[in-house]
């Protein structure tokens, strides 16, 4: 039995992956990370090149004899999503993950794994380092702060790439091979005013709502879950109303495409209230876990008393955001008609800050089709403009349309037929890939996305399948072993 990730078939993927998991590497702080993987591509003796956007290339000669096959560009991102346990110490910044085998399954401890997208990192790197793989010219496109806003893909200049053909190695079920992703655009809300004096006599309280499930914000966003932000809100229209309880701060989720796991608000209540508002918190604990039972864990609604702050949110402003979040638009939208189990269109209510002179607003918009984006975005717009806020719109991005008559799809179908005797499912994923941003700038590009096995990604639940893996790799070695 293997005690350790670098005893595991295919040992040279594990390897890699373990010397990624050693390193730093949240979105935006990828030195560390950068530097190993170009140290390794020069110790390899390959052409190694970090263009202006942060991405890596890494060239790798076709070996002899398979010099005129059709050359191959391998894409993964390099950056994870940084999330943790409340009772977790880590610092992304500085701390390597801790991956360990739990049965048939990798995970971390504590912490998000990072195998989206380090086990395809470290799988390009096993393609480069390998001597006995039959293959054309290749390149490893390692792209930047996917997680974030894909800014390396857009960074990309056109010419970067030699390759016609591209294989995304950053999905996440084995078996599935990936020809369309949706687009997405980030809606950024903000209001800016005074604040005011806290009440004479008023008692401060802190309300927490933790313990949700999170998780992807595009792959996992029909499942049901709860979102901390809108969970919160909800509570808040009501104390705000029954109570005269004042808004103070709120603080609820931190990656645009996470699903909110918790959030807490400060607010001011009349000292006569105080054991009331208790009362309610735990009334809305039992609703919360009897609506969720099905979908979440063990949802804690927490209620302490704090140090009262000197100034709270004005009182129409307060109003103005719990109406415009109680009302504002979350998880799905609309199914693909065509394709009744996949999503079209949905949004995530991400990031909530509120203090005494700022709040801001961040949501994260999805969907394969334009103009369904678009109607969603003037929803939003529509709901946050009435209560005042400034509402603006960037990273848009357009979904990756499917070509089902692609050369590599139907390549990799009868490989895939030919290794595991079945079909191969062929797939759009509701996530943003890559592929439709390189795709707008190489329309050359012949593309599909797949990748091994992965649940939970961006939450600490997080965890790789170990047996596909394997499968993963064997159908990336016999495609490229295919392209003659």
């Amino acid at each position: 039995m293997a005690k350790t990730i670098c005893d595991l078939q295919p040992q040279l993927v594990w390897k890699n992956f373990n010397k990624l998991c050693s390193v730093p590497h949240p979105s935006h702080h990828l030195e560390k990370i950068t530097k190993v993987i170009v140290d390794f591509g020069k110790e390899h003796g390959l052409e190694t090149i970090v263009d202006k956007a942060g991405n890596i290339i890494i060239r790798k000669p076709a070996t002899p004899g398979r010099e005129n096959a059709i050359p191959v560009v391998l894409q993964a991102h390099m950056d994870m999503v940084p999330q943790k346990n409340n009772d977790k110490v880590h610092n992304f910044e500085t701390d390597p993950i801790e991956p360990m085998i739990d049965g048939e399954w990798v995970r971390a401890n504590g912490t998000t794994l990072g195998a989206d997208n380090g086990v395809g990192v470290a799988a390009g790197m096993a393609i480069l380092e390998s001597k006995d793989i039959q293959h054309g010219p290749l390149e490893l496109f390692v792209t930047a702060d996917e997680e974030t806003g894909m800014y390396g893909a857009f960074g990309m200049e056109p010419g970067t790439l030699k390759g016609n053909i591209l294989l995304n190695l950053d999905s996440e079920d084995f078996g599935e091979l990936y020809v369309g992703c949706a687009g997405g655009v980030d809606a950024n809300i903000s209001w800016k005013y005074q604040g005011v004096a806290a009440i004479a006599d008023d008692v401060a309280l802190k309300v927490t709502i933790k313990g949700l499930k999170g998780g992807h914000s595009g792959l996992e966003i029909n499942c049901g879950r709860a979102n901390a932000n809108k969970l919160l809100f909800r509570f808040l229209k009501e104390v705000i109303s029954l109570y005269e309880a004042r808004l103070a701060k709120v603080e609820g989720g931190n990656m645009r495409n996470a699903i909110p796991r918790e959030a807490y608000a400060v607010i001011s209540v009349p000292s006569e209230e105080v054991e009331n508002i208790k009362k309610l918190v735990e009334e809305y604990c039992d609703l919360f876990n009897k609506e969720y039972s099905i979908t979440e864990n063990k949802i804690e609604v927490l209620c302490e008393e704090v140090e009262m702050p000197e100034l709270i949110i004005p009182e129409e402003i307060q109003d103005d955001l719990v109406n415009a979040i109680t009302g504002c638009p979350n998880g799905v939208f609309r199914m693909i008609p065509a394709i009744p189990d996949t999503v079209e269109t949905s949004m995530n209510l991400s990031i909530i800050e509120a203090d005494a002179t700022d709040i801001s607003v961040k949501c994260l918009l999805r969907s394969s089709v334009d103009s369904k984006k678009e109607e969603l975005a003037s929803m939003v717009e529509s709901v946050f403009t009435l209560a005042g806020a400034k509402v603006e719109f960037s990273g848009s991005y357009s979904g990756w349309n499917p070509n089902l008559d692609s050369t590599i799809l139907n390549t990799m179908k009868e490989v895939y037929k030919q290794e595991f005797g079945e079909e191969a499912a062929v797939k759009v994923i509701h996530a943003g890939l890559e592929c439709g941003i390189l795709g707008a700038i190489e329309p050359k590009l012949d593309m599909v996305s797949f990748g091994p096995t992965i649940r939970h990604p961006h939450s600490p639940d997080e965890k790789i399948n170990i047996e596909s893996v394997g499968k993963f790799w064997k159908l990336l070695v016999a495609t490229l072993e295919h392209l003659k």
